[in-house]
């Protein structure tokens, strides 16, 4: 395959939050939902400002790093949306692979498909990608398209295919109060989680205000204004309905 292009908003080299261990994180240029919580609003736009890198000149610039990894880090590929560019990710993973590099996709699932030309794309990223952290906003999919824009059924579509066809998971989702912290769907979410049989951890990421600056800048009018983060008890409360009676860790 020539080496194809993709789209970069920005790079972070010492990433500890975006899979196991110390990773170098690239955040890809687009996507199609419109989360009302994103913290990356400026990724939205496939043709918004981004620098354009060939899969194996980003590589390169994340080998740089592969002492800092050990044995248990490596590249992780978020966004945006990474799944909007699958063949660069997938060669760029490809890549990584052949130097024995462990390999993550963060992704909501969004263009997730079984149609083809997608499908076949898709197919050959898994054959490159250790990892998959996959957020699941909310389970119903009248609130989660009033959430991101976007209906969900193809999420969970994607979420099935992973366990059934033995792709390692790590669950996340956000906790925004009086949206996605209602006990009865997060009771619901715990249940799909459990129909999974390859869900090796479930992470619960606290809603934060941190990114409203950036909807300023852009002129959006940022829809969640007023929206509390969520207190420790809330946190906790959802953590014992998705996590407690588990192994998989919180």
């Amino acid at each position: 395959m020539p080496d194809i292009k993709g789209r970069i908003s920005k790079l972070e080299t010492f990433g500890l939050v975006d899979g196991p261990g110390v990773r170098f994180v690239a955040f890809t240029q687009g996507c199609r939902m419109r989360c009302k919580f994103c913290h990356n609003p400026e990724t939205w736009k496939l043709d918004g400002e981004a620098e354009e890198w060939s899969a194996q000149d980003l590589f390169n610039r994340a080998y740089r790093y592969r002492n800092y990894w050990g044995k248990s880090g490596g590249i992780t590929v978020s966004g945006g949306e990474p799944l909007v560019q699958v063949d660069f990710v997938a060669e760029l993973f490809r890549l990584a692979k052949e130097k024995g590099v462990h390999t993550t996709l963060d992704t909501a699932g969004n263009p997730f498909t079984t149609e083809e030309p997608f499908y076949s794309s898709f197919c050959r990223l898994m054959e490159y990608t250790d990892l998959v952290m996959l957020d699941l906003k909310l389970m119903d999919a009248e609130p989660h398209r009033a959430l991101t824009g976007r209906d969900n059924a193809n999420i969970l579509e994607m979420a099935r295919w992973l366990s059934n066809h033995g792709k390692p998971l790590w669950i996340r989702r956000v906790l925004v109060p009086g949206i996605s912290d209602d006990p009865a769907e997060l009771q619901r979410c715990r249940e799909f989680i459990d129909s999974l049989k390859t869900v090796e951890r479930v992470e619960i990421l606290p809603y934060h205000t941190l990114a409203t600056a950036k909807w300023e800048q852009l002129g959006i009018p940022y829809p969640l204004d007023g929206v509390p983060t969520p207190t420790a008890e809330q946190i906790k409360a959802a953590e014992d309905i998705l996590c407690k009676g588990t192994k998989k860790g919180c």
